[in-house]
This record gives C-alpha cells, sequence and structure tokens, in this order.
C-alpha cells in the first residue's frame, strides 16, 4: 500500500445485529428487481425497520458471527455502501460476503468482541498505510481485530475493484 497515503478515519453510530444475518435481510428478494437505490430502502426491514432511513453516513454495522450467509448477490453488500455504511465489524462473514464486500468498497473487520459493542456507541475505524485497521468504541476503547491483507484495504481506500481497475488503467496508460 506504499502508493497509497493517506489514513482513512471514520467515526460513526454502531448499529448492532444479531448473529446470521443473510443476504435477503441486507437485499430482499422483492426488491432485487429495482435499482439499487430501491433496494437500500429495503435493506434490513424485517431485522432493523428503522435502518435505511435512519442511518448516516459513516455509521457501522456490528454483527454476530456469520454476517453475510445465504446467496451470493453483490447487491448485499453495495445496498450497505449506497447507504453510507463504512464498515461491517463481526466475529466471522460468510465467505463470498466477503469478498463482495472489498470489491464493492465496503471494509469488514473481523473482531471476536464485536458482540460486546452496545448498540448506538460511537466507534471510530481508521484504516492506516503502516499500522492496517484499527476499531475503537467509546464505551469499550480499542478492540482488538484481525489483520486485512494491504491490497484488500488499498481497494477499500480507493472505493472498490472497479476504481482499482480504472487506476491501474491510466497507469498503464501514463507508462
Amino acid at each position: 500500500m506504499s502508493d497509497v497515503t493517506q489514513t482513512v478515519i471514520t467515526t460513526g453510530r454502531a448499529w448492532c445485529l444479531g448473529p446470521n444475518v443473510d443476504t435477503d435481510a441486507l437485499a430482499p428478494g422483492h426488491a432485487m428487481s429495482k435499482g439499487i437505490e430501491v433496494i437500500a430502502r429495503h435493506c434490513l426491514e424485517d431485522v432493523r425497520p428503522e435502518f435505511s432511513t435512519q442511518v448516516q453516513a459513516g455509521d457501522c454495522l456490528v454483527a454476530g458471527a456469520g454476517f453475510g450467509i445465504g446467496s451470493s448477490r453483490e447487491q448485499a453488500a453495495s445496498v450497505l455502501v449506497t447507504l453510507g455504511v463504512r464498515a461491517v465489524i463481526a466475529p466471522s462473514f460468510s465467505g463470498l460476503y466477503f469478498r463482495n464486500a472489498f470489491n464493492v468498497g465496503l471494509l469488514l473487520v473481523t473482531c471476536p468482541r464485536a458482540t460486546d459493542v452496545a448498540d448506538g456507541d460511537a466507534l471510530t475505524v481508521a484504516i492506516d498505510p503502516g499500522d492496517g485497521v484499527t476499531v475503537a468504541s467509546a464505551q469499550l476503547g480499542p478492540l482488538e481485530v484481525s489483520p486485512i491483507p494491504d491490497f484488500l484495504l488499498r481497494r477499500v481506500l480507493l472505493g472498490g475493484l472497479l476504481n482499482e481497475l480504472k487506476e491501474l488503467k491510466l497507469k498503464e496508460n501514463h507508462v
């Protein structure tokens, strides 16, 4: 990540969910024929009905183990980006969801103590090219998180895989 020099920090509210939040809760099947803005309005409607209207840019989802289980629909990660969610913090993630999230620029942070975070707690999530990811809770202090490979952090900082590929293409054209 040597070419990314800026530390990105987000401070936002924790929206706490239970374990095994599936992709159908994030991007409900009944809305899948619509555009991403419409799908986003239905995000988590059966779990947290107020979520899509009250979430603010910079907020974070905090969940139990197994976040993102279910189908491989990319919209389940894209809706969170559309709504302004900067990170999802959980003890574990579905493998397919994990890859989809980073590809659309959504940071997923594996944190064994995620379920200790209280709903509404202020969280600070920082991505630093030298130090990786740090998460701090206003109530709990710093939380231990698993390391994330530099190439995935870079992808988040660039806003997803498409932006990363565009940057590579620009570099190729200027060589």
